[in-house]
């Protein structure tokens, strides 16, 4: 027996509609390095993501992977989404350029944009934030507040993004306080709570009672809180559950404003590949609350730096500077260009021990 089912005019009307709003809802698909409960870069990358849902609704779908390793395995991952039917993919971590680079060309329908990496395509944006602007804000406080003059730093791997933020922390202690010593421990890590702890503690063991961090978990801030007399800054997110102290301030990555903007220009047919860098003024990088832990007078000069960074009176890298080697690279009153910024891989005069290779 043979059923035939006839569709009314208004039932295939009504069915066509929903076909095609189907195809109209945008799929954004984004690449995480750590867990979206790391409590710092993964973290607000995937709160940017909600924000996406929250502006669009049912015109769009999210979907996400998390703890993807750089490499062979993001690019697996990659493609898994291109072929998913993904409009847009957001890689959110530096090693994860190659691999972008590589799908992209496979997949030419497919928007991509990549975080903190320097390659594009026609369908390959990227975008990264001047977080060496919150380093600035956070080495002023630093230089301010310690007692014992000695600084530690968790630096997870030698891209230009880390050595422009130990720089910048260290020029603007410096400048705050003369005597300030950094000591710089390379974790070779995004997200490894262990390797975080261990780094932090061996910092304060050899006397730093100031801990920054390039690292995306809080256990540097478990490790200082557990020692006591220790200050810390949240990284790219508040970590504001170890406020007011050992956290007396934080860097955090605003990134849902972007994220809403680059699906809304898939969404209306403006999408084009751009370099994206901004900095506090913008907003993309945020200085989270000063706590009673930070002097008055500390806090309103740190205010004054974050002004002055925003308003573009002040840049971060002003000389004179020179390269740790003592050869000249700023003059009085000249400023870092971008070019030198993106690749930078010297440390600053002053700064012991070599970048790694």
């Amino acid at each position: 027996m043979k059923i035939t089912t006839v569709l009314t005019g208004a039932a295939l009307a009504l069915g066509l509609a929903g076909a095609a709003l189907a195809q109209d809802k945008v799929k954004a698909g984004f690449i995480y390095v750590g867990p979206i409960g790391d409590g710092g870069w993964t973290h607000e990358h995937d709160i940017g993501r909600q924000a996406v849902e929250a502006e669009f609704g049912d015109k769009v779908e999210t979907v996400y992977q998390e703890s993807v390793p750089e490499g062979a395995d993001a690019e697996r991952a990659l493609t898994q989404m291109a072929l998913q039917g993904a409009d847009i993919i957001f890689t959110t971590s530096f090693g994860y350029m190659d691999p972008t680079i590589n799908v992209a060309a496979r997949f030419p329908n497919v928007k991509f944009e990549h975080a903190t990496g320097y390659k594009s395509a026609d369908n390959v944006g990227t975008y990264s934030a001047r977080f060496y602007e919150g380093r600035a804000v956070q080495g002023l406080i630093a230089g301010r507040m310690t007692k014992s003059n000695k600084i530690g730093y968790i630096a997870s791997f030698p891209i230009p993004e880390v050595i422009r933020g130990i720089n910048s922390a260290y020029i603007h202690a410096k400048k705050v306080n003369p005597d300030v010593q950094f000591s710089v421990v390379w974790a070779y890590t995004w997200f490894d709570p262990a390797k975080e702890s261990d780094a932090a503690k061996a910092l304060i063991e050899q006397g730093a009672d100031v801990i920054l961090q390039h690292t995306d978990s809080t256990a540097p801030q478990a490790a200082a809180k557990a020692k006591g007399g220790v200050i810390t800054f949240g990284q790219a997110s508040d970590m504001s559950e170890y406020a007011p102290s050992p956290r007396v301030s934080s860097i955090i990555d605003n990134w849902g404003p972007y994220y809403i903007r680059q699906v809304g220009a898939v969404m209306d047919g403006t999408w084009k590949s751009e370099n994206t860098w901004d900095g506090i003024g913008a907003g993309m990088v945020k200085i989270g609350e000063m706590s009673d832990a930070i002097p008055a007078d500390v806090q309103a000069e740190a205010k004054a730096l974050m002004a002055s960074l925003a308003d573009g009176s002040y840049h971060a890298f002003t000389g004179p500077l020179n390269k740790q080697d003592g050869s000249a690279w700023l003059a009085e009153g000249e400023t870092a260009d971008d070019g030198t910024l993106a690749g930078m891989n010297f440390y600053v005069e002053g700064l012991t021990g070599d970048v790694p290779n």
